[in-house]
């Protein structure tokens, strides 16, 4: 007899329409019921045609909404087809880490096995495999990169699934170039292609070998080289799209209004909110928190949780946690809850128009994270995600016309709008000596390439014919961080400060080792100030971490500062294989105890190009940057915000109303010239200085 849910009892919990993998639920009833969920997902029903296409083309490109299993089950279905067998391993990349290991979570839920032994996964810093066990491995587009490094033909993977390409990070793009490299010299490798958007006919284009290969006598025909593709329906229902009527002066306040409004006047179901980073997403959700309390409803049932990459993993997970019953689940996410993750129960989409992207200006050499419109592509991912479990609604934070007439219809790839540095050494460590001819699937912009061999060329990474130098520039490449901070780990083995320079690079690669302030922000720039140095922010981090030993690595230690205690085991455990890595390169490790000159003048060596210096007649702590002359401010959170030291070296920018430096320290200009003199003419600088 089949079994009805009685209308009173705990509804029951729809699983099966799920993707990325990131639903940590419970099955009562074991395999059996798992198996059903994976048959019912839309992508099931096309097994048999996607392992024919993999068996018989050398590149298949799938095409299928974020929510047809895709991400999941294509690797489980390439096992179970044999593809794993003979200690082969399946890889499938994902642009962003936090898909990677929620995904891989999931298919390891699915088939029954411990994380790390069958089903594995790679993030940097991070290695959760079992070499001769793990048959499916999931990592970054980045990770597989580095890969390449030790074997340029990925020899131990059978078939790689490239997923979510259509976001065309940098990596990707890099990787699909390469692939198509491998392809040629190791024509039994099978790639899966896998977009959420249309865009496979440029993908099979780039695919598309217009030189057959010819085969000597008596060899086996190989794969067709031509590409397949293969479009695989999703199961969303109705969503109801809901624009503005006038634009919204503040889309924060909009976003927490609209919430809120949802909240009083549509049935239940949970709401996701994509907003542009960690400060606006913490600042909506303790906004929404707050009204939700001011509105007398002590008991409203409105669970609000941030998404975002920086957040620690328990936090996380929490937004995947089923919603209660009587609750309702506001989810303030990033763009990452656009494609690389699902997230069940989820009703109701409130779309900002906006989220943060990378834009690079080769001229003045300022890459700076800025808050841009989306595409017209993204605010469709978007809506998609209300119509997962029922009909849903949408509401757009523009107006109608502005979608119609002035949204872009793709994002532009990453590489076009990126900083090439990382790129260049990449490929050129894998080889690969003539970058402007490499075939890019988009060209990236011919300033920006010159602008990176400059800067690779002033590191002393690339001689005089670009290619890289014995031994700088092949160490740097080994070191899994941005050039310039590998330079100074470099530089820090020659001057004896390598210990502090490690644990500077370590804290530099998270996004920040302070607990997010909202609400408490004074009590924050207080805790902060225990750990200020005169010299600037990278000794501060070193005061931090020195605190942080001292407590006995304590968690009440952490929250008393206002220290957060998961990035500080993050720190731990990115300085132990940075030390590794140091170690494997030749770096002599060493420590400088309290010097604090040597450690600055490391730092310079890796990041001359970013000094700056006060102008004489400013009031207002303006900078000016050494070369391009840009008006630049010191970050209010950076320790030296208002001490307004002559010249500094800062780590990154970021642009808001001013162009800020974030990470500054203090230097004396005499030690630009002796880290770049070919960087800096002495004349220029002396005449500065005087």
């Amino acid at each position: 007899m089949s079994q009805f849910w009685k209308p009173g009892a705990e509804k029951p919990r729809l699983v099966d329409d799920e993707e990325g993998g990131v639903l940590f639920f419970s099955s009562p009833s074991g395999y059996a019921n798992i198996e059903r969920q994976r048959q019912r997902l839309p992508v099931y029903k096309y097994r048999t045609s996607i392992l024919y296409l993999v068996e018989t083309h050398a590149t298949t490109i799938i095409v299928g909404e974020t929510g047809s299993g895709k991400t999941t089950q294509i690797p489980q279905y390439l096992k179970e087809a044999g593809w794993a067998d003979g200690g082969r391993v399946i890889a499938c990349t994902q642009p962003r880490r936090l898909a990677v290991q929620s995904v891989a979570s999931r298919v390891a839920e699915e088939m029954g096995v411990k994380l790390g032994e069958e089903v594995g996964y790679t993030i940097r810093f991070e290695d959760v495999t079992n070499t001769g066990v793990t048959m499916i491995k999931f990592l970054t587009d980045g990770v597989l990169l580095r890969e390449m490094m030790n074997d340029p033909l990925l020899t131990k993977y059978s078939v790689i699934m490239i997923d979510e390409a259509h976001e065309r990070s940098i990596s990707t793009d890099i990787l699909l170039g390469l692939l198509k490299k491998i392809q040629r010299r190791r024509p039994e490798l099978r790639l899966i292609i896998s977009s959420a958007t249309i865009q496979a006919k440029s993908m099979s284009d780039f695919f598309q070998t217009s030189k057959t290969r010819r085969r000597p006598e008596g060899e086996e025909l190989g794969p067709n080289m031509e590409s397949a593709v293969l479009s695989v329906e999703g199961r969303g229902f109705n969503v109801q799209i809901h624009y503005v009527e006038e634009p919204v002066p503040d889309y924060l306040r909009a976003a927490v209004s609209t919430v809120l409004l949802i909240h009083e006047k549509e049935p239940m179901g949970d709401i996701l909110v994509f907003l542009t980073g960690q400060d606006d997403i913490d600042a909506a959700v303790q906004l929404i928190t707050e009204e939700d309390q001011n509105r007398g409803r002590k008991s409203s049932g409105l669970m609000v949780l941030p998404l975002y990459s920086g957040l620690p993993r328990s936090e996380q997970e929490l937004v995947f946690t089923p919603t209660p019953r009587g609750k309702r689940k506001v989810v303030i996410s990033t763009n990452i809850a656009e494609t690389s993750i699902t997230l069940e129960g989820v009703v109701y989409v409130v779309d900002s128009g906006f989220s943060k992207q990378r834009f690079y200006n080769p001229i003045t050499d300022i890459e700076n994270l800025v808050v841009a419109p989306i595409s017209k592509a993204s605010a469709r991912q978007r809506t998609g995600r209300a119509g997962r479990v029922r009909p849903g609604k949408c509401y757009r934070l523009y107006t109608e016309e502005y979608f119609a007439k002035e949204m872009s219809a793709e994002g532009i790839p990453e590489i076009q709008r990126s900083n090439l540095v990382p790129c260049v050494i990449q490929l050129k460590a894998l080889g690969i000596d003539n970058i402007l001819g490499f075939d890019w699937p988009a060209s990236p912009s011919s300033e920006a390439m010159v602008r990176a061999l400059e800067v690779l060329y002033s590191l002393g990474v690339l001689d005089d014919d670009a290619k890289l130098t014995s031994p700088t520039g092949f160490q740097i490449a080994e070191i899994p961080l941005d050039p310039m901070i590998s330079k100074m780990m470099l530089a820090s083995g020659q001057l004896g400060c390598s210990e502090e320079m490690i644990t500077i690079a370590a804290t530099l690669s998270i996004q920040s080792i302070w607990v997010s302030g909202w609400g408490s922000q004074k009590e924050l720039d207080e805790a902060k100030l225990n750990f200020a140095a005169a010299e600037g922010d990278h000794v501060s981090f070193l005061n931090v971490y020195k605190g942080f030993l001292q407590s006995g690595k304590s968690s009440q230690w952490c929250h008393k500062n206002f220290v957060n205690y998961q990035a500080m085991k993050k720190v731990l455990e990115i300085r132990e294989q940075l030390r590794r890595t140091a170690q494997r390169i030749g770096i002599v490790l060493k420590s400088c105890e309290r010097d604090t000159v040597v450690v600055r003048k490391a730092i310079t060596n890796g990041f001359f190009a970013n000094a700056c210096r006060l102008e004489a007649s400013s009031h207002d702590g303006k900078y000016k940057t050494i070369r391009g002359s840009q008006e630049v401010y010191i970050h209010p959170s950076s320790v030296l915000f208002r001490v307004n030291p002559k010249w500094v070296l800062y780590h990154s920018l970021v642009s808001t109303d001013k162009q800020y430096m974030r990470n500054v320290i203090s230097i004396d200009p005499s030690w630009l010239t002796e880290a770049a003199p070919h960087f800096y003419q002495h004349q220029r600088l002396k005449s500065m200085v005087h």
